[in-house]
């Protein structure tokens, strides 16, 4: 059996609690290696300045409230 099967097995016989624990694990330990490009980071930086302006003609509707 791999390792990943192995892991598998485990996580299948946990809890919600401790699956839901490990799935914010995973989430933070890709997030942190994720890479981030320059042009995204002048886009995040722009949005910034213009949320700090009051400039928040950009924002999106819920999908629920649009009913």
């Amino acid at each position: 059996m791999s390792t990943v099967q192995e892991i598998e097995s485990a996580i299948v016989r946990l809890g919600p609690t401790e699956r839901g624990a490990i799935r914010d694990w995973l989430d933070e330990l890709i997030e942190e290696n994720l890479e981030i490009s320059d042009a995204y980071k002048a886009k995040i930086t722009r949005a910034r300045e213009e949320i700090n302006r009051g400039d928040i003609s950009r924002v999106r509707t819920p999908v629920a409230a649009r009913s």
